[in-house]
């Protein structure tokens, strides 16, 4: 049998990926679809959860054969034609989020200490940028490993409201639909959140990250894996995804429970999305204050294991795209432009936020372009994953292609119902 420490050493890209996914883009997404619709979009929380779970599997499993990210194999055997496209849409995308998410982060801790926004913005780009260049590989992601505990407040909370449980198992398994734009851009940003851009490229690049660590890549720079690396890949792909759905359906059930009953049906702040949290601690003095406490530990930790993926991940596209030096395990002065490009990215994040923009509405929107962009780049990886001369042996199986382009079709009916309800 498996000792517990040898299987918390197996966690590792696929848990801090399924914890990136519930990023304050997630939480204001989620929050915001509890309070808005009750338990009517619980279920997809369930739904949701194989495809993730299928897709991810299919990006670390491209990572892990080739030993090269998702833009690099892109580029080996689909041209510029396609990897200019698709790392663009993934630059855009990843921008747009580390702006809200940073937005988010300054929003929150201005619940707690009133310092200026711009100040506490500029403070956190400051320290996870330090945090991404100057710490090594393997601190860095035991970093990200604790930073994802931020969301057991929304689990925990479910364990002290009173909740209509035979409604919420309901609403978890039978799905509820409104043809309307409200409903389903909502439920585009939860597609978009949930099944995100930038989740495709870190995750895929991880893995290499990860064959480095173990000296893995051989001199030809083939990795050196066999089927218990793929079994303990698949293993790590699945806690993490559960972690993701679970913190989705907390957030969701919580909101609905304690927001939507009690009719606050918009998120228009940070203070009304902590609300949410306040059972938690209602038996406590100041509990409006504790549940600030709260929301606001959970979103700036939860932002700061964000930030760095997002702004990672698109650095890892675009240098894989150039073919530049790539990776956390160098260091700057050895991969300077694929730093550089983690620096401006997050730069650029921090600058949106300077014009002024309403941090909660711009969380929603990023995850609904999320959405957006996620349906080209998954029909890419479908591509790719079941193709036998990538993937050679390792390519995807009947079940996992059924799930991946169950995927594709999903968020693309998604997206297109959204536009067309627009229309109407």
């Amino acid at each position: 049998m498996i000792s517990i420490r040898k299987f918390f050493k197996t966690l590792g890209p696929g848990v801090i990926t399924g914890a990136a996914d519930d990023d304050p883009s997630g939480i204001a997404t989620y929050t915001q679809a509890g309070a808005q619709f009750g338990y009517g979009q619980l279920w997809t929380a369930f739904f949701i959860l194989p495809l993730q779970s299928a897709i991810q599997e299919a990006c670390a499993r491209i990572g892990a054969v080739k030993g090269k990210g998702i833009a690099a194999v892109v580029k080996e055997h689909y041209g510029k034609k396609v990897l200019y496209p698709a790392v663009t849409l993934v630059l855009l995308a990843n921008v747009i989020n580390i702006g809200a998410d940073l937005g988010a982060m300054a929003a929150a801790a201005r619940l707690i200490f009133p310092i200026n926004f711009a100040v506490l913005a500029i403070g956190f780009t400051v320290l996870i940028l330090a945090l991404e260049i100057f710490t090594s590989y393997r601190l860095y992601a035991n970093i990200l490993k604790w930073f994802s505990l931020s969301l057991l407040a929304y689990p925990l909370t479910i364990l002290i409201i009173q909740a209509p449980w035979a409604t919420i198992l309901k609403a978890t398994f039978i799905p509820h639909l409104e043809f309307t734009f409200p409903f389903l851009f909502i439920m585009t940003a939860v597609l978009g959140t949930t099944i995100s851009p930038y989740m495709f490229f870190w995750q895929a690049s991880e893995e290499v990250e990860e064959e480095r660590k173990n000296n893995l890549i051989g001199w030809d720079k083939k990795p050196r894996i066999g089927r218990f690396f793929i079994q303990n890949l698949r293993l790590d792909n699945f806690l993490g995804m559960c972690f993701s759905g679970l913190g989705t359906w907390s957030i969701i059930v919580v909101a609905a429970t304690t927001l939507h009953a009690n009719g606050i049906t918009n998120i228009a702040s940070s203070a009304d999305a902590a609300k949410a949290l306040e059972p938690l601690v209602a038996t406590f003095p100041h509990a409006g204050f504790l549940a600030k406490l709260l929301f606001s530990f959970g979103i700036i930790g939860l932002g700061l294991l964000a930030i760095p993926v997002l702004a990672g991940s698109a650095s890892y596209a675009l240098s894989e795209a150039f073919s530049w030096r790539e990776g956390l395990y160098l260091k700057l002065r050895q991969a300077g432009g694929f730093y550089g490009l983690i620096i401006a990215a997050t730069l650029v994040g921090l600058l949106i936020n300077l014009v002024g923009i309403d941090p909660v509405g711009a969380l929603v929107f990023s995850a609904v372009i999320n959405g957006l962009v996620a349906v080209p780049l998954i029909l890419v990886i479908a591509l790719m994953a079941g193709n036998e001369k990538i993937m050679g042996k390792y390519k995807s199986g009947w079940l996992s292609n059924f799930f991946v382009w169950l995927t594709f079709i999903g968020m693309a009916i998604a997206a297109l119902a959204m536009f067309i309800s627009l229309c109407k």
